[in-house]
Order: C-alpha cells, then structure tokens, then sequence
C-alpha cells in the first residue's frame, strides 16, 4: 500500500498572504493613549489591571502610598522567606509541603504532610502502556507541546473526566502535580532517544519515598545519585515557582478558561501552551543564552567596564538576540528587589562552591549589580529595576547539569500546583465567564459583490 502524500501549502503563496495580514490588521499605536488602553493589562507603573481576588498568593512590590519597597511574595498569607527558612532550618524538602499550602490554605501538620506526601507519592505513575504509546511516538522537539498533548490523552483515561465538582477536579489535579515529573522527564528522554542518544537510553520509575526534586533528580541520571545540597536547590526552585498571583498570564489563562466551565485536562494544556512562551516560562533559557555570549565576549569577567560596555550593546540591539533586552532583569511588579531571586542567589551560591564554578556565580552577581544602572541611565524609567527569579534559576539548572530543554517543563512541574489551587478557586467563587472588552477601531466598509472587487491575482 502506498503511503498517501502530505499536501503542504506552498510556502510563497503564505507568504503573500501574511503580508496582507499585516498590512490590514496594524493598529495605530496611537489609538490605544487615544482610549486609554492599559496594554498588557498594566498601566506604565506597573500596576495590573484588577480583575478578581485571590486567597491563594499576594505578589507586592509596592507601600500603600505607591513608593517602591523591597519585593514580598506570600503563600496563603505566609511569607515565602519564612517557608524556605523553615524548610532550610530543618533541612528538608518542602515543595509537597508548599502544595498541601496552596490547595487547601493552611500549613499541615507531620501526620497531615506524611499523609499527603504519600498520596503524591503513590499517585506518581501512568497508565499502563502511556510512556510508550502516547509519549515516546511522535516526540516534539519541544517538550512543553510533548507535555500538553500528554495531559489532554490522560483525559481518555479519565471516567470522570468532565465531572467539574470541586472532589473531583480536586482528585484529577493531585494526580497531576504527581505526574507532571514524569510527563517532563520521560518526554525529554523519548526526545533524546529520538536525536539518536540511543545509546545512552534509560528510564527510571519514580520511588514513592522520594520528594519530587529528589525523584526528578533519580530520574534524570543514570546512577539515580544526588547530594543533599543538589536536592536542595532543586527543590527550592520547585518552591519558588510554585504560585505567583492570579495575574501572571499562565495562571490567569487557568482562570479565564476555568471559567468557561470546561474540564481540568483542557485547562492545565493552556496554562502549559501560555507558560511555554518566551516572554513567560521561557525566560531562564534566554538569560543563560546571554550568559553564554558574554563568556566569549568579555575578556576579564571582573572587569566593570568591559562588562557594562556589553550591557549597553544588548541595550542597543547589538548583542546577544538584539531584541534590546537585558534578559532576566525587570518585572512588571518588583522594583528593588524579587524575594524570589533573592532566596534563589544564596542557593546558587552554594551550589556553584560545590560545583567550583564561583567565577561563574561572580559574573552572574556583576551583571545584577550594574545591569539596573546601566538600564536607568539608557532608558526612560517608570519604576526601579532589579533581577528577577529567571536570572539565577537557569545557572541553577546548569549546575544540576539539567538539559535547557527541560528548564520550562520544570517550571511547569512546579506551577501546576498554582494553577490547580487558582482552578479550585474559580470553580468555588467564579460564576461567570471572563470576558474582558475590547475596542473596535476598524472603520465600517460597504460589502462589495464578488464581480465588481478588481482582480490582482494577476496583476
């Protein structure tokens, strides 16, 4: 039997074609002062447009009288400084704790975090056959779309899997938040077996005693070995990422597609398609992609101006992927300071000494010292400007010697477990479908019939 041919369009033909979308849907800039559109759902200090309450996290920036303050991020009221100290000071891993904060609002006692973390742990597995069916066939090039079709095939496996009552979608995300390490691992590695690393193939079952940063950790490596302070900073990361507001746009495309009223499975696969954005989940990749060209093109790392001087050429569109960025710097909320990036610098830095690359970690504390600067006096500023959580959480993953294409579906793996506490929350307290306006501004056009409008096809 011959194999039926894929039609494909032809490339010129879409070509042209784009070019009339571009030339027809251009709105001019201007318009959107004209109507006083906040773009972005932000005004030009930074403050989002409020569009719903939450119990979930509070994200601050900002005193009551709207000067800039060191940055605060709470989970459920509790300050994330204080839940990673005590997660230090005790010397365990706290991302299942941090879960159990999230979803039901309090902080668990040791029988109640035993407990859930053994339900996670027995929950951390795939129907029979799904590693070789549905994720090693047809292996994406990118594991965030490798992720999303995986979550909405996991619906066909689900009696229940349009059941919106609060237990059930509660039920369908704890299974989630378990499996997301294994859909991220096992799709790198059916990726990796895909590139031809044939020979260096393996897959680990998950050990249900295992925090989820040690398993991802086991999972990922042939020998399954780890040290108490990798285990650590991987698990620190999962904590840090875990929740950040209602507003950051994967959680809140969590929130308005919950609202539509239709199943976990399809909502989690959006929140996965909004976070894989470069501009969102992505973000780390590119702050090491720039780390990587400085190395080269800086000569002596500790060299203030050689390191401003390539500063000011990302600024200038002349380095790096001349978008004029300086990746890993800013945030549409913190001024002074990301808490986030602050906890995450201390761990980074012990991880670099055990790992003996500190010339490194220098390079990375350089560049957050004069990159606000060098920001302030190239650009016109509406509020301060300091590091933020991508800055240092790619270099973390470097040193764990995790492989950039998994960066995002970590930060999946750990977000999933915001995004299924912010779903609880719509489907407890939202009743309508969230639908924001919009302005038309396009001019009324009379209809032309067929035979009159001038042919160019041809011309």
């Amino acid at each position: 039997m011959t194999e039926k041919k894929w039609n494909r369009p032809d490339p010129a033909v879409i070509e042209s074609l784009s070019g009339r979308c571009v030339s027809n849907g251009t709105i001019d800039r201007e318009l959107y002062d004209v109507y006083r559109v906040n773009r972005g759902l932000r005004d030009l200090n930074g403050n989002g447009v409020l569009t719903g309450l939450t119990e979930i996290s509070e994200v601050n920036g900002r005193r009551e009288d709207g000067s800039s303050c060191e940055g605060e991020l709470y989970y459920r009221g509790v300050d994330v400084r204080d839940l990673v100290r005590g997660f230090l000071d005790d010397g365990r891993c706290g991302f299942e704790e941090t879960v159990y904060l999230l979803l039901f609002g309090t902080l668990p006692d040791a029988g109640e975090l035993a407990d859930f973390r053994e339900l996670l742990g027995t929950s951390r597995s795939l129907p029979p056959s799904f590693t070789r069916d549905i994720i090693m066939k047809a292996p994406s090039s990118n594991l965030m779309n490798s992720m999303a079709r995986s979550v909405l095939t996991l619906y066909s496996y689900d009696r229940e899997a349009e059941d919106t009552s609060v237990v059930n979608v509660l039920r369908q995300c704890l299974a989630l938040i378990a499996q997301f390490p294994l859909l991220a691992v096992y799709s790198y590695q059916a990726l990796a077996y895909y590139l031809g690393d044939s020979g260096t193939f393996f897959i680990h079952d998950p050990q249900m005693e295992k925090s989820t940063a040690e398993n991802l950790l086991y999972m990922l490596r042939r020998d399954g070995q780890y040290t108490p302070t990798e285990a650590a900073a991987l698990d620190m990361a999962l904590v840090l990422h875990a929740e950040h507001g209602g507003g950051n746009n994967s959680t809140f495309t969590t929130h308005v597609v919950t609202s539509t009223g239709t199943d976990t499975y399809s909502a989690m696969a959006a929140s996965l398609g909004s976070l894989k954005g470069p501009k969102h989940g992505g973000a780390n990749i590119k702050v090491c992609g720039m780390f990587r060209e400085m190395e080269v093109q800086v000569a002596d790392w500790e060299d203030d101006g050689e390191v401003s001087a390539y500063l000011r050429r990302l600024l200038r569109r002349e380095a790096f992927d001349r978008s004029g960025l300086i990746y890993g710097v800013g945030h549409a909320i913190y001024s002074l300071s990301d808490p986030r990036a602050v906890i995450l610098k201390e761990l980074t830095r012990a991880l670099a000494r055990e790992k003996g690359r500190m010339a490194e970690f220098a390079l990375y504390e350089k560049v957050e010292d004069l990159a606000p600067k060098i920001i302030s006096g190239e650009r016109k500023m509406y509020k301060g400007v300091s590091v933020n959580v991508d800055f240092y959480s790619g270099f973390v993953y470097q040193l764990l010697g995790i492989p950039e294409e998994l960066f995002t579906p970590l930060f999946a793996v750990s977000r999933v477990a915001g995004w299924s506490a912010h779903r609880l929350e719509e489907l407890i307290n939202g009743n309508r479908i969230i639908r924001p306006a919009y302005k038309a501004v396009k001019g009324r056009e009379p209809y032309v019939p067929l035979s009159l409008r001038a042919d160019t096809s041809r011309a």
